[in-house]
């Protein structure tokens, strides 16, 4: 799992690069900004994921990791939502924002290990919505 981090985390910088590169050669710092706000807001957010996952794996130990791991990715979602007025990136968030409200709603109703799959594939999109 670490090595999957680390080339999430590598990944996410070069396209973070990319994108500074695009951008800062046709626009002005705020899209810079905005860009390397919503790459590294996803990579948080990926990160939040990755811990969802484990949080499930793991619940009959701790069942408030996966709380925990949902309100991280959440609090994540409003930090790149309140900075972005891209129409991709927004729907993306919302899409991530129904899968995190999904689980939340299965962990509520007594399901101890959520298909976490959608938020994943969500969280995926949006970072490739973010470094596109």
């Amino acid at each position: 799992m670490a090595a999957r981090h680390h080339r999430r985390t590598a990944t996410a910088a070069f396209a973070a690069v990319a994108v500074l590169a695009a951008v800062g050669a046709s626009a002005g710092c705020d899209a810079v900004n905005k860009a390397i706000d919503c790459v590294q807001t996803a990579d948080a957010i990926a990160d939040s994921v990755t811990d969802l996952q484990q949080a499930v794996e793991n619940a009959a130990n701790d069942p408030t990791q996966t709380d925990q791991s949902l309100d991280s990715i959440e609090k994540n979602l409003d930090k790149i939502g309140d900075k972005t007025d891209n129409v991709d990136v927004n729907k993306a968030v919302e899409d991530l924002r129904k899968a995190v409200t999904n689980v939340r709603d299965a962990v509520k109703n007594g399901d101890k290990t959520p298909d976490v799959a959608p938020v994943t594939d969500a969280a995926g999109e949006l970072t490739k919505v973010c470094t596109s």
